[in-house]
């Protein structure tokens, strides 16, 4: 049997093809592989922090998603950015207020994850999207618009209806789009 330990240094050799081929295993060690995919968080090399947060993603645990909320604040952008992708495999309520924090970020593909992180997390996270539309940054509005849209939580209707009314097409276009799948934005048109 391979040792957990030849495993992790080949999920930091450098090769992504063959980091990628050890995921499922070092996987299948479940909570015995957390102490070292946890130890590499703390790793100077962010190509070795994104790696264990790759597999971690994958490791159901209660332990996963607070090192996963963590990740959102790692100094490296890839890094950040697999963090919000291992938050939407494994979404926490304690994550909500850093992930509506970076819907603003100018790194626009982090802002998506994070959105898609708040789509997965669901309903407990539309009271901040409501807000951040309301009075967030044009940035995040857009992601807010996108998250409540595909959230589909009928709460988000006012929101929703109120941002269908703004400048912006973008937001328009997502909550025109939220309002439909609500069964809301029908619109009814006359014969001729």
């Amino acid at each position: 049997m391979t040792t957990l330990k030849y495993l992790i240094s080949k999920l930091i050799s450098g090769n992504d093809k063959v980091a990628e081929a050890t995921v499922e295993q070092i996987t299948a060690f479940g909570e015995t592989a957390l102490p070292a995919l946890f130890g590499l968080l703390d790793s100077s090399n962010p190509e070795e922090r994104w790696w264990a947060l790759r597999v971690l993603a994958v490791i159901p645990h209660p332990q996963v998603p607070p090192r996963l909320q963590q990740g959102l604040h790692d100094p490296d952008p890839i890094v950040r950015q697999c963090a919000a992708l291992g938050l939407s495999q494994q979404p926490t309520v304690q994550a909500i207020p850093d992930l509506i924090s970076l819907l603003e970020d100018k790194d626009r593909l982090l802002a998506r994850l994070t959105g898609d992180a708040l789509i997965t997390a669901g309903s407990p996270a539309v009271p901040a999207l409501v807000e951040t539309l309301k009075n967030g940054p044009q940035a995040a509005k857009i992601e807010a618009a996108r998250a409540l849209a595909l959230i589909n939580d009928q709460s988000a209707i006012p929101a929703l209806f109120k941002a269908w009314q703004e400048d912006s097409a973008i937001v328009q276009h997502w909550a025109e789009e939220g309002l439909d799948r609500m069964g809301v934005g029908m619109q009814f048109f006359t014969p001729e």
